[in-house]
């Protein structure tokens, strides 16, 4: 291969892996019905099943905090690669993919291989926060879609049920997300169920005492000892919040009553004062929750990792090898650092 070509390959690459130009109507040109396609099958998709808009909303956040927002969440695994669906925070958790699926095929009779699944994933969290009783808000587009996935990465990266307020923080700053932010962020649980499986050391075991968290109001946890008893099964769900099909402020008033379902929900109240003064505020003014949610949620979507990608066809799997994948970075540097510019 000529020194020339070489050049022109590893610029490509690198021109691939620069992280993309985010802004609102990034589709207006080329796929000017994407946004309300999105929308249209959300609508039919909460009209079939109302819990679905809570798991399709809650796959920006486990896609965007792994590597960025760049639906790696949605490959499947294969042979050589072991994807996130099944990394711990996402196993029997996660659902809802088949929406995604949907929303992707009718994009691709419109406007074929235009809009990325990444950005599917965006919009259709918008709109489900909107059909669910929350604002609509203008979103970031033109993300490409991830060559790979890593179990791995999630794994190290989501946090678990069991994780605290302190914990969360630091987490959160890692992304340059404020206290704000995480406790914003935290009211997607407005809407939506969570299992069994994810409580049940806090009703009988918390902090491996023996004894039920004491921050759960009683009459709530008698309730959860019902719902959830000891070697019960755990994947029985319960209600992250007392209006569990609203997106409103709700989520926020339980968590001042001790009636939070998840540990990392009650302690953002109960046990740390940066985190308490937001669920205070926020129980108090549904408003003020929906402008920081909104904040949150497009600083949260402009996480990028830079690496290359593409626009599949299919959400589920990588539709081509790019020039990285084929010849490999570190090949092209190595290759290319010998080649004179003159």
């Amino acid at each position: 291969m000529s020194p020339l070509l070489l050049l022109l390959l590893f610029k490509l690459t690198i021109a691939a892996a620069a992280p993309a130009q985010l802004r609102p109507g990034f589709y207006t040109e080329t796929c000017s019905e994407a946004e309300s396609t999105v929308r249209k099958v959300m609508i039919k998709a909460i009209m079939r099943e109302p819990r679905s808009v809570a798991s399709v909303m809650r796959l920006q956040f486990h896609d965007c905090f792994v590597n960025g927002c760049d639906a790696s969440l949605l490959l499947d695994d294969t042979p050589t690669m072991l994807g996130e669906k099944l990394a711990l925070s996402n196993i029997n958790s996660l659902r809802s993919f088949e929406v995604v699926d949907e929303i992707k095929e009718a994009l691709e009779k419109l406007c074929p291989g235009v809009v990325s699944c990444a950005d599917i994933i965006i919009m259709a969290a918008r709109d489900a926060v909107e059909l669910s009783g929350g604002k609509r808000w203008e979103v970031k587009l033109g993300r490409k879609d991830s060559l790979t996935a890593s179990q791995e990465d999630s794994n190290n990266i989501m946090p678990s049920p069991r994780a605290n307020a302190s914990y969360l923080i630091d987490l959160f700053s890692k992304f340059n997300l404020s206290i704000q932010d995480l406790v914003a962020l935290s009211g997607s649980h407005s809407i939506g169920n969570g299992r069994c499986f994810s409580i049940v050391f806090r009703l009988y075991n918390q902090s491996g005492t023996g004894r039920p968290d004491p921050a759960m109001e009683p009459r709530y946890r008698e309730m959860l000892n019902r719902l959830c008893p000891v070697d019960g099964d755990g994947n029985v769900t319960g209600y992250l919040d007392a209006t569990p099909q609203k997106f409103d402020n709700q989520y926020f008033k339980d968590l001042v009553s001790g009636r939070g379902f998840l540990n990392s929900d009650q302690t953002l109240f109960s046990s740390e004062a940066r985190t308490r003064e937001f669920v205070e505020r926020f129980s108090r003014d549904e408003d003020a929750f929906f402008a920081a949610f909104i904040e949150g949620m497009v600083k949260m979507g402009d996480l990028q990792s830079g690496r290359p990608g593409e626009i599949r066809r299919n959400c589920r799997v990588v539709n081509s090898r790019t020039l990285e994948s084929h010849w490999g970075l570190e090949y092209l540097q190595k290759f290319v650092i010998r080649v004179p510019l003159a």
